[in-house]
């Protein structure tokens, strides 16, 4: 390591002059780098110098910055490197002395000034780049070519690149078996050479299993599909990994490799898991100045029968001191087993049973489904069911009997980076609920499609949020639809600002008429969301909705816009919104809304 410093111009100085705790510690701290305008270099110096984080920490003490100042050669040197400089000098100077050179046991008893000099020296840039041998269609960086700078990372990406390759063709042992790196200082080039050792084709073997002490190995091994016999492709591992964690009944999942391959090249794996607790409780509430509070409830056994499989019981009483009828009760629950009839796929029943006070009718409502939830990929699921719905619904139009046999089945594309706070990504959901009607029902579908999108901005202090909400139903005529399978708009739902489903149609039957939902539903919804501080943020929004009967140009829309404020809370941020309507002639004054989580 070169420690020597000449003709270094003060381009960068950085003076790092906050009190260190104690009265021996330096006063003074200032990084000089000859002339450059690389901010990359720059920041990379900065980002990498012990002395630089050290010097912020107001419990260090002269120990501290003195053990920082003798670390910083190696990790400044490798700042250098990663940005191209492969002949920089050097220089840390505590008061005077050279930090290299003053040994552990004649350290100071204080320390006034520390001087980092630096004379990155030119920029190498590639003469040779190669690697072999490569799996055909292998892509290496961009950045690894001749007449590239010679970034130092990008010799690792190249390496790394290399060797995934011959893993995803099956070669899980390939091996780096020359790498040969050679700097020109006087030209400022760098020959660098990658020899991979490929090894043999790979089968997977057996997989062990520990650390589970409720949850059984024949169903851990069950869930996790573990590929034994095939040939050897790392994403499999992955898929192993992401079955069992997505369960939920796991804290943590960790698949270690065997050091030496088995008889014919096969490769054994140890799985070991770290249980979750199996029970969890969850409460949540929302309030809005028009449509009352929202009080939710929820209980969920992780590991109820010994096989991952869970139970959650959620229940709701909403409506609560509002204005839009009585007060409206739920509860459901849920019951999943993972890894079945085959991997990725859950197999679930559930069943809801309901009260609901609705300002134009009275609806007693109960289900049962059953059903098979798949994974299609990471982030794209599908679910179809089979059940049986029933609800008694009383309006101004008479008692009425609702019976059907229902077909639910949905597919969702969820590419967020959140689900409670997301900065980029969409999310795409759509749904068709096709029912078999007795009684008073007949027969039909209903369609529904929900789609949101995120772009962040400045290092997402600034986000622009949209969503679009599609329904239709088809086949059944308005008056032999299910009341809850009708569309409303206006609330926290659809358009803030618009009281609770304020938008609706009115029908006639004979001489008596009421207020029903439509067939034909859209809303849209618009967000710019910006960043006060780390935790607050200040929200404006603009929403419309639509309800319609028969097609989508005969119905009306209304509109609603405002303003919000979030606190985040680390979970999800808390959400207040203040709205007015913007258009139609559902509503006015103004409206309020208080709830966990961002409107959409």
């Amino acid at each position: 390591m070169r420690s020597l410093y000449r003709r270094v111009a003060p381009v960068l100085a950085l003076g790092l002059t906050a009190s260190v705790a104690g009265t021996t510690a330096a006063q003074d701290v200032t990084f000089r780098v000859k002339a450059q305008d690389d901010d990359a270099l720059r920041n990379a110096i900065l980002g990498a110098s012990l002395i630089a984080s050290t010097r912020r920490d107001e419990e260090s003490e002269l120990p501290d910055l003195y053990a920082a100042a003798r670390a910083d050669y190696g990790r400044l040197l490798g700042a250098l490197y990663a940005r191209g400089h492969y002949s920089g000098v050097i220089s840390i100077l505590i008061d005077g002395r050279e930090a290299a050179e003053i040994p552990p046991l004649d350290m100071p008893e204080r320390i006034g000034r520390i001087d980092v000099l630096i004379d990155p020296g030119p920029q190498f840039r590639f003469s040779r780049a190669t690697a072999a041998p490569l799996v055909p269609g292998t892509e290496l960086p961009e950045g690894y070519a001749r007449g590239e700078p010679a970034f130092s990372e990008e010799i690792a990406n190249a390496a790394d690149a290399g060797a995934e390759g011959w893993r995803r063709a099956g070669h899980a042992k390939v091996d780096l078996a020359r790498q040969e790196v050679t700097a020109d200082h006087r030209q400022a080039t760098l020959a660098a050479d990658l020899v991979f050792a490929p090894g043999p084709r790979v089968i997977f073997g057996e997989m062990t299993v520990s650390g589970n002490r409720r949850v059984t190995t024949r169903r851990i091994e069950k869930i996790a599909g573990f590929p034994s016999g095939e040939v050897y492709d790392p994403e499999e591992l992955e898929d192993v990994a992401n079955r069992l964690r997505r369960t939920g009944t796991f804290r943590s999942v960790s698949l270690t490799e065997a050091e030496t391959l088995g008889p014919g090249n096969t490769l054994d794996y140890m799985l070991v898991v770290s249980e979750e607790r199996r029970r969890r409780l969850s409460f949540g509430a929302e309030i809005s100045s028009v449509d009352g509070g929202r009080v939710t409830a929820g209980w969920l056994h992780r590991n109820l029968l010994g096989g991952a499989e869970s139970l959650n019981l959620e229940a709701e009483v909403a409506g609560i001191g509002g204005g839009t009828g009585g007060v409206d009760y739920s509860l459901g629950a849920r019951f999943e087993r993972p890894g079945t009839p085959f991997r990725d796929s859950n197999a679930f029943i559930e069943a809801n049973i309901a009260r609901l006070q609705e300002e134009d009718y009275d609806s007693d409502t109960a289900n049962l489904t059953f059903g098979l939830e798949r994974y299609i990929t990471d982030r794209l699921t599908g679910e179809v069911g089979l059940g049986y719905e029933a609800s008694n619904v009383t309006d101004s139009l008479g008692e009425r009997e609702f019976r059907q046999i229902i077909l639910p089945v949905s597919l969702t594309w969820d590419a967020r980076n959140s689900t409670t706070n997301a900065t980029e990504g969409f999310y795409l959901e759509g749904g068709v609920l096709a029912f078999r009607g007795f009684a008073d029902t007949g027969n039909g579908a209903q369609l529904t499609f929900d789609g949101r999108a995120y772009q962040g901005f400045a290092d997402d202090r600034f986000v622009i949020a949209g969503r679009a909400q599609i329904g239709a139903v088809a086949g059944a005529d308005l008056l032999e639809t299910p009341r809850d399978y009708l569309f409303y708009s206006g609330g926290g739902g659809t358009v803030r600002g618009q009281p609770y489903q304020s938008l609706k149609l009115t029908v006639t039957d004979g001489t008596d008429s009421e207020d029903y939902g439509g067939n034909r539903f859209a809303a849209f919804s618009a967000e710019l969301r910006a960043g006060i501080t780390e935790n607050i943020g200040v929200v404006a929004f603009y929403d419309a909705g639509y309800v319609g009967d028969g097609d989508f140009s005969d119905g009306e829309w209304h509109a609603g816009a405002g303003l919000g404020l979030r606190y985040n809370t680390g979970i999800g941020p808390i959400r207040l919104d203040v709205a007015a309507p913007a258009g139609g002639d559902t509503g006015e004054g103004v409206q309020v809304y208080i709830g966990l989580g961002q409107a959409f």
